[in-house]
């Protein structure tokens, strides 16, 4: 079983410690692959209102997320 795997099945569990830490890893594995995905998008030249569109939030929610950061690879901000 992947470690993912695990961490849902724990999520799930009925043991609320062990869920509430796998539930706490978990979140922060989504916000690692979301800042990510978000730098590989603006890469291939998604606009804000696309990248927000795909993660189901608004283009001010997401850039206010994610534009602090910087240009990704020299692009940049739009």
């Amino acid at each position: 079983m992947s470690e993912v795997t695990e961490l849902a099945a724990a999520a799930g569990g009925a043991d609320a410690r062990t869920g509430l830490r796998a539930v706490l890893a978990l979140r922060r594995l989504a916000e690692s692959l979301e800042v990510l995905q978000v730098d590989n998008a603006r890469r291939q030249g998604w606009s804000w209102q696309e990248i927000a569109d795909a993660l189901g939030v608004s283009k001010q929610a997401v850039h206010k997320k994610h534009a602090g950061r910087g240009p990704v690879d020299g692009q940049r901000e739009a």
